[in-house]
């Protein structure tokens, strides 16, 4: 796996071994970046379900300010420390190894505010708009603040306000929701 553009483009990223995480492909992360825009001019980042952390150092390569990454496994927070360090963002990027019902709390009472959120949470969890509404009612998203989704093809996910479906396109087993949330 790898950063596919911008300022740490071509530098490869270390995966998580373990059966419990599913990294996006490098083609997948492409087709996601060049759907949302190829790059960012700031902004904080959440990447919930991390992984590898592959997505949101993808943003912060892009151009986003600031990274905040969730993963309650203990493999895949050491691998997305050893990620931070090799690109040496260590000073924009804060790691949680935590339950995402408690990071969410956590954030909501720090009073932090997201420009842009990465949902690839395990399939079949079912819980993508319980997390978005969660957000929306404690005033974590920004005006403006773009939701990329990631889960199975056939999982049935409700758009409403004050969200936006902006585009929806599904690979594989797998479909990306990209949401907009408007004030």
């Amino acid at each position: 796996m790898r950063v596919i553009a911008g300022k740490y483009k071509r530098r490869q990223l270390k995966t998580v071994n373990s059966h419990l995480t599913r990294p996006t492909t490098d083609k997948n992360k492409e087709n996601l970046f060049n759907m949302i825009g190829p790059y960012f001019s700031g902004g904080i980042c959440l990447d919930l379900f991390s992984g590898s952390g592959g997505l949101g150092i993808e943003a912060i390569s892009r151009g986003m300010d600031e990274l905040y990454c969730v993963d309650k496994q203990y493999k895949a927070y050491a691998t997305i420390k050893e990620n931070i360090q090799s690109l040496n963002i260590d000073d924009i990027t804060h790691v949680y190894k935590m339950d995402y019902q408690k990071a969410l709390a956590l954030f909501a009472d720090e009073k932090i505010h997201f420009d842009l959120v990465f949902l690839d949470p395990p399939y079949g969890m079912k819980i993508n708009e319980k997390i978005i509404s969660f957000m929306a009612e404690h005033d974590m998203l920004s005006d403006g603040c773009l939701i990329i989704i990631e889960d199975l093809k056939e999982e049935i996910f409700n758009v409403c306000e004050p969200f936006i479906l902006k585009k929806q396109q599904s690979y594989g087993i797998t479909t990306l929701w990209i949401l907009e949330y408007k004030e």
